[in-house]
C-alpha cells in the first residue's frame, strides 16, 4: 500500500491518525477531566445560637471529597459579641446587628470566588426554644433579623430554625462519632470503610439551658419518643437520645437560688451553700424570675432587690442541688430523673461544653478517678471568697464565685442523673476539642443538612474508571481500523485510475 501513497499522503495520514486520537481520548475522557484538575476548598459556615452566646464556626473540606470523612478542617470559630440571641426579644435589629462582627471575618477567611455557594446556617438551642414557649411573636421577630442581616452578605444562606432538644443530642453524637472515626474510616487498603471492631461513642452535652445525653443502647428500647434511627455509612444505629430543659448550668442554678429564697426566712436576704464564704451580691427579683424555668411564686413579696450571701457549705450546697432533680423512676422501670425513661448507660461517652469547661477548671478532666474528683471539689467548695480570688486572680469574678455551684451540679448530674456510677465514671472522656475542630453540634448539624453523610459507603473518587480506558482504547482501534480501510480504498481507487490512463 506504500507504493500507492505518495509522501504527501503518508504527511496526512500520520496527521490524521494523530488527530482522531487525541479527539477520541478527549471525547471519551471528558467526564473525568476534573480529577487532573487541583482540588478546590468548599467552606461552610454555622452559627451556634445558644442560650449565653452565639458563636460562628468555619469549616472547609476538599471539593472532591465531599462524600469522605475525616477531611473536614475548623478554620475559624468566632464569638459573637454579647448575650445569645434569645436575650435581644425586646429589641431585635440588635440579634441581627450583633451577628455582623463574625460576618465580616468570615468574608475574609472565605475566598469570594466561592463565598456564594458557601452553605450557611443558623441552629438556635434552648434559649430560643425557652423564648417560644414564652412568646412565639417575639422569636420570630428575632429570626426574621438575624436572617436579614445574613442576607446582606454573599453567602448561599439555608436559613435559620430552632433546633429540637433530640436534634442536638443527636448532631452532637454525630460529630463525635465522625471526629473519632467510629461511623467510618480510611482503610490500609485505601478505601471507605466501617470499623468492623469499633464501638460508636455516647455523647454528653450541658448548655446555658439544656443539657442531652445520646447513646447505643444494649437492647431495644421501651420509649419511642426518646429513640432516633440513623442510617449512616451504609450501617443502622438506633439511638436513644433526650434533652432536659431548664437543666443546663444556667437555668438549673437560676432554679436552684430560687429554691433557696423559697426555703430562707426573710424574703429579702438568701444563704447560699455552694458560693464561698465572705462572698455577697444583690440581685433583682425581676431577673430571677425572667426565665419559664423559674415560675414566679404564687405569694411574690414587695422586695425588688435581693441579698445573696455565700456560706461555702459543700454538704448544703449539694443537698440543695439534688432536690431539683426526681430521682425516682416508678416500678419496672428505668430512668434518668424526673421520670424519664433512659436504659442504664453503655460504652464510652464524651462530654463537652459545660460539662468539659467547668471540671477543666479543677483540672478534673484528665481521668480522675471519682473519689479524686469528689474531694477534689469538695475542697473548692469549703473555701472563702478572699481564699478563691487569691488563687485564681486571673479568673473572671463574673464566673469565678460560680465554679462550686457548677461543678457540684455537674457531678450530680451525671451521677444521680444519668446513673453513672463508680464503674462507669472511668468511660466519660472529657474534651473540648477533637484534631482541632470543636466538639459540639455544628458540625454534625452542616454534615447532615448538606447530605456529606451519604447512606452508603462512599468511594474514593480521585482514579479513573476501568471502563472509560476501555471504551477508550475500543473506540481508538476501531478508529484506526475505519482509517486503515480507507486508505485502502484510496490506493485502490489510484491504481484503477492508472489502469483507465494505459
Amino acid at each position: 500500500m506504500s507504493k500507492c501513497l505518495l509522501k504527501g499522503d503518508v504527511r496526512y495520514l500520520v496527521a490524521t491518525l494523530a488527530l482522531l486520537g487525541i479527539i477520541t481520548i478527549y471525547l471519551i475522557l471528558a467526564p473525568a477531566r476534573d480529577t487532573f484538575l487541583p482540588p478546590r476548598t468548599k467552606y461552610g459556615l454555622v452559627f451556634d445560637a445558644g442560650s449565653t452566646h452565639t458563636a460562628l464556626y468555619i469549616y472547609q473540606w476538599p471539593a472532591d471529597k465531599e462524600n469522605g470523612t475525616g477531611i473536614i478542617s475548623q478554620v475559624e470559630a468566632c464569638t459573637v459579641p454579647g448575650a445569645g440571641i434569645s436575650s435581644y426579644a425586646d429589641n431585635p435589629a440588635l440579634a441581627g446587628a450583633s451577628l455582623k462582627p463574625c460576618l465580616d471575618k468570615a468574608m475574609m477567611i472565605v475566598p469570594a470566588k466561592v463565598q456564594r455557594e458557601t452553605p450557611t446556617y443558623l441552629g438556635a438551642t434552648a434559649g430560643m426554644r425557652l423564648l417560644r414557649e414564652q412568646n412565639s411573636t417575639k422569636a420570630d421577630q428575632v429570626f426574621a433579623e438575624v436572617a436579614k442581616a445574613i442576607r446582606q452578605y454573599p453567602v448561599d444562606f439555608r436559613g435559620a430554625q430552632i433546633l429540637t432538644g433530640n436534634e442536638e443530642g443527636s448532631f452532637g453524637w454525630i460529630t463525635v462519632n465522625y471526629l473519632l472515626e467510629t461511623l467510618v474510616k480510611f482503610s490500609f487498603a485505601e478505601k471507605w470503610e466501617h470499623p468492623q471492631a469499633t464501638e460508636v461513642l455516647g455523647a454528653l452535652d450541658l448548655g446555658g439551658a439544656s443539657t442531652q445525653i445520646t447513646f447505643q443502647p444494649g437492647g431495644a428500647m421501651e420509649d419511642k419518643n426518646t429513640s432516633v434511627l440513623f442510617r449512616l455509612y451504609g450501617t443502622n444505629y438506633s439511638l436513644y437520645t433526650h434533652s432536659y430543659l431548664c437543666y443546663g448550668q444556667t437555668q438549673a442554678l437560676k432554679m436552684l437560688l430560687a429554691a433557696l429564697r423559697e426555703d430562707s426566712s426573710s424574703p429579702q436576704q438568701i444563704s447560699h451553700p455552694c458560693y464561698p464564704k465572705g462572698y455577697q451580691e444583690n440581685i433583682t427579683v425581676a431577673a430571677l424570675y425572667d426565665s419559664p424555668c423559674v415560675p414566679t411564686p404564687s405569694t411574690p413579696g414587695t422586695a425588688q432587690a435581693l441579698m445573696v450571701s455565700g456560706t461555702g457549705d459543700p454538704v448544703a450546697c449539694r443537698t440543695a442541688i439534688q432536690k431539683l432533680f426526681n430521682f425516682s423512676c416508678g416500678a419496672h422501670r428505668t430512668c434518668g430523673f424526673n421520670g424519664i425513661y433512659q436504659p442504664p448507660v453503655r460504652g464510652q461517652f464524651f462530654a463537652f461544653s459545660g460539662l468539659y469547661y467547668n471540671l477543666h477548671f479543677l483540672n478534673l478532666t484528665s481521668g480522675q478517678s471519682l473519689s479524686s474528683v469528689n474531694a477534689t471539689i469538695w475542697d473548692f467548695c469549703t473555701r472563702d471568697w478572699e481564699k478563691v480570688q487569691k488563687e485564681f486572680p486571673n479568673v473572671d469574678k463574673a464566673y469565678l464565685y460560680n465554679y462550686c455551684a457548677a461543678s457540684s451540679y455537674v457531678l450530680t448530674l451525671l451521677l444521680q442523673g444519668y446513673k453513672f456510677n463508680d464503674k462507669t465514671w472511668p468511660n466519660i472522656h472529657f474534651i473540648q476539642k477533637v484534631a482541632n475542630i470543636d466538639v459540639g453540634w455544628t458540625l454534625g448539624y452542616m454534615l447532615n443538612l448538606t447530605n456529606m453523610i451519604p447512606s452508603e459507603t462512599p468511594q474514593r473518587g480521585t482514579a479513573l474508571q476501568r471502563s472509560m480506558w476501555t471504551a477508550a482504547t475500543i473506540t481508538l482501534f476501531i478508529m484506526l481500523f475505519l482509517c486503515f480501510w480507507l486508505f485502502v480504498a484510496i490506493c485502490h481507487q489510484r491504481k484503477l485510475a492508472s489502469y483507465e490512463t494505459l
